[in-house]
């Protein structure tokens, strides 16, 4: 772990990775972003991440943040409204749950990948690949605070 960011150039990479292998089969969009502390909710400083990264923008409203603010050990999901309303009604608490379970065992990178695999599948049901329509609206590198 570096003094000035959480993840490891090759960790930060298995993420991206993973949003891009999660994003293949789908319209949807999946971002990750990353910053030391958050003083507040976790989930009102995601919604602001959320609308900062212009994630509401996305053609279907099938964008999906991963918020983790790693020295306040605070993380939070935001899904906009078009999978929001699609997945069931305990899907990201289910997927928070799971991550919650692999950072108490220091396994961020993997938990990280797993929910955004998890998400990408939930998608790719919802709003599949449609070739020659679909493109990359959001950049799949991770935004650092």
């Amino acid at each position: 772990m570096s003094t000035t960011y959480f993840f490891s150039p090759e960790q930060e990479q298995k993420l991206i990775e993973a949003i891009q292998t999660a994003e293949k089969n789908t319209s949807g969009e999946i971002r990750i972003h990353v910053e030391p502390s958050c003083e507040e909710d976790p989930f009102a400083k995601a919604l602001l991440v959320f609308q900062e990264l212009e994630m509401h923008h996305t053609k279907e409203a099938n964008g999906v943040l991963f918020y983790i603010a790693y020295e306040s050990k605070k993380f939070a999901i935001v899904a906009d409204e078009g999978i929001n309303t699609k997945v069931a009604d305990n899907f990201w608490e289910d997927i928070k749950d799971e991550m919650q379970k692999a950072f108490k065992s220091d396994q961020f990178v993997e938990g990280i990948s797993v929910a955004v695999l998890k998400a990408g599948e939930q998608l790719q049901q919802y709003f599949p690949y449609q070739e020659g329509k679909d493109k990359n609206e959001l950049s799949d590198d991770i935004s650092k605070g």
